[in-house]
């Protein structure tokens, strides 16, 4: 396997399927199914989660709610969706740790590196919820610090689209997709891979992303073992 200790960044709506709001219990079967596959390689995951299919902070303000308000419901929305995820994981038999950067300690430990370390060495997946535990930063801006903290190889993006592209492929058909890209590249295109923040941090760190499709099952291993699948950023 190409790499050893993974990040992998779920959005929200991912876990929508084909509903139109919450969770998708057959879309969440899958995706444990391919992180147990993965784990099987003795490959070290890490997963953050967004909460889109919940809550999103950013919509909340632009309608007049508080933004820190906002932003603090959609951080729960990402521990409910950690839960989810925890659950799904465990009925596959893989053992999981929920931990979140607010203090929800009924329900998930609270964010400590050093235990995160310790569970993945032991073999565990574990999922951090709750972003930041900051306002205003983004689950992509999470996915970077940690993958930073716990030391991982490359960030996995899950989307529904299958690599970063010229224009966005579900509006124009002559979009093209781009196999790898350079960081300075998408800031100068002006392409959508994360927000600013985090995308800045991944590259002041050298810490590779790449975007790929996560519905189509097989994608995960595949990547983990070094196929061309989705756009490499580095």
């Amino acid at each position: 396997m190409v790499y050893k200790h993974v990040l992998l960044k779920l959005s929200g709506e991912a876990l929508m399927g084909s509903r139109q709001y919450g969770i998708d219990p057959l879309r969440l079967s899958e995706y444990a199914n391919d992180i147990k596959e993965a784990l099987a390689e003795e490959i070290q995951i890490a997963i953050v989660i967004g909460g889109g299919n919940i809550f999103r902070g950013v919509a909340a303000a632009s309608n007049g709610m508080d933004r820190v308000q906002g932003d603090h419901m959609g951080m729960l929305a990402t521990v409910i969706n950690g839960l989810a995820l925890q659950s799904a994981l465990e009925n596959e038999g893989v053992p999981t740790r929920l931990q979140s950067a607010i203090k929800i300690n009924e329900v998930a430990e609270p964010f400590i590196r050093r235990k995160a370390i310790r569970h993945l060495d032991k073999g565990r997946v574990v999922i951090f919820g709750g972003g930041t535990g900051n306002p205003y930063f983004t689950t992509d801006s999470a996915a970077v610090l940690r993958a930073i903290e716990i030391e991982a190889d490359v960030i996995l993006k899950g989307t529904r689209v299958d690599g970063i592209y010229t224009a966005d492929p579900e509006k124009d058909a002559s979009a093209s997709k781009y196999n790898s890209i350079t960081y300075d590249d998408v800031l100068k295109k002006g392409l959508k891979v994360m927000d600013t923040t985090a995308f800045t941090l991944s590259q002041e760190n050298e810490l590779p992303i790449i975007v790929f499709d996560m519905n189509k099952k097989g994608n995960l291993i595949k990547i983990l073992s070094g196929e061309q699948i989705g756009t490499t950023v580095s």
